[in-house]
Order: C-alpha cells, then structure tokens, then sequence
C-alpha cells in the first residue's frame, strides 16, 4: 500500500578509522514510491547504499526493512527478504549470455527450470533485451549493459530495488528509455525504488521525492519541486554556504 514505510533508516553513521562518511542519517522509503537519494560527490550515498543492503556494517544507527532490523544482516539474507540492488559498475558476467545473467538471479528462487525460464524471458521482454538474450553481456554496447545489470536485480522481484547510479554513461535517448523502464517496473511489479544518481534533471522527472545529503548528514527532504528551490541544496552544489 502506497504511503506506508518500507525501509527506515534510523540515526545511522558508519566510521572508517578516523573519518565519518555518514553521521546520525535519518530518512524513509514509502511503499510504492521511487525516492532519489542525491548529494554531492562525498556525501555519502554510495555508503548510506553499502549499509542498507547490508555489504557495510553501521557504526551506530539501525536499518529497518518492512519492519524487520536488517542491520547486522548480510547482503544473502537481506536479498532474500525482498531487497536487492545494482552496482554503479555493473554486476554482469561479461562472458556468459544475458539469458545465463539473469537466469542465474533465479536459481535460489524459483523451483523448477520452466518457472525460471520463464523468469527471464519476462525480465527480458520488460528492460527491451529479448533480441539479444543469446549475446555475451560484456560484448553489448554500454547501454544495454546497464539494463543487464537491472535485469538481474529485477529477476529476483525484489520489493525495494535499489538503483546506484544506473545512468551513468547513458546518452539521452537511453535515459529516457531507462526511466521508462523504472516506471514500468513500479506500475507491473508493484516494486518500491530507491535511487541514487547524479542525473538531476532525470531525478527531477522520475522521482516522487527526493532526500538530499551533504557531507555524511542529512540537508534536506520534499518533493522534485521543492528540492530545486531549496537554498542549502543549491549552495551545496555549487560548493559554498547558504
């Protein structure tokens, strides 16, 4: 149900040594809804992204995933609870098929051959890669590469997909694609998508909200429109104080 809180992260810091990343974060992911976790570089996204989905341990803080304390879980576990992310480099194996890459993503899920199958040529026939289900992944041009690595994720039809970066290096006809895609995978799957990205102007488009980090701590949260008149985001960006 739309508006209800799927993950909650909650006073959250992570430390390495001496440096802080993230301090005291705090924010929500709704049900249904695809949020956009955006900052300047060394904000601290990629980590806040390494903690949620577990391959980070918190320093301090807790992250709840449906109501269940996912923070001293591994990446395995808190897959298998329904949450799953991509990587801002990719997560194929460059030389198998992308019907083996997705099939792959199936095997721990779904009993039998044909249900997996079946699996992959949906996934396949949502992200626009049936015609090349049969080519080697890590031979195909960057674009579809990128949906590669979504298909494998979405395979597993997770109900939060979490998104790292996955417009980097896309023209503008791809990114449009893209957040077609996204769309889709909300509207078919009923998936929740939590989004990092440093495309403003597709996060504006795509986004319901957006929460905005600088510097490891939390600056500010609203929607697209709010965000874009926001002072400290816009000082943030341009690297001087509002």
């Amino acid at each position: 149900m739309s508006g209800q809180v799927l993950l909650a992260v909650q006073d959250l810091t992570r430390r390495f040594g001496g440096l802080t990343a993230v301090q005291g974060l705090n924010f929500e992911v709704r049900r249904g809804e695809i949020l956009g976790l955006i900052g300047p570089n060394g904000a601290g996204k990629s980590t806040t992204f390494n903690v949620i989905s577990g391959f980070y341990r918190a320093s301090a803080g807790r992250v709840h995933f449906d109501g269940v304390d996912i923070s001293r879980r591994r990446p395995d576990q808190i897959s298998r609870l329904g949450l799953v992310r991509t990587f801002q480099h990719g997560s194929l194996l460059h030389d198998m098929t992308v019907h083996d890459n997705i099939l792959v993503a199936t095997i721990s899920l779904l009993p039998s051959r044909a249900e997996r199958l079946q699996r992959v040529h949906e996934t396949a026939a949502l992200l626009g890669l049936s015609e090349v289900l049969h080519e080697r992944a890590g031979f195909l041009p960057h674009g579809l590469q990128r949906m590669v690595s979504i298909a494998i994720a979405l395979a597993q039809r997770s109900r939060l997909l979490c998104l790292d970066e996955p417009l980097t290096g896309l023209n503008q006809s791809e990114v449009a694609n893209a957040l077609n895609v996204f769309r889709r995978i909300r509207a078919e799957f009923g998936s929740t998508l939590l989004l990092v990205e440093h495309n403003m102007k597709a996060v504006m488009e795509i986004c319901d909200r957006i929460v905005v980090l600088d510097h490891g701590e939390f600056l500010a949260e609203g929607r697209p429109e709010e965000i874009a008149r926001n002072e400290a985001v816009i000082a943030a960006y341009l690297g001087r104080k509002a």
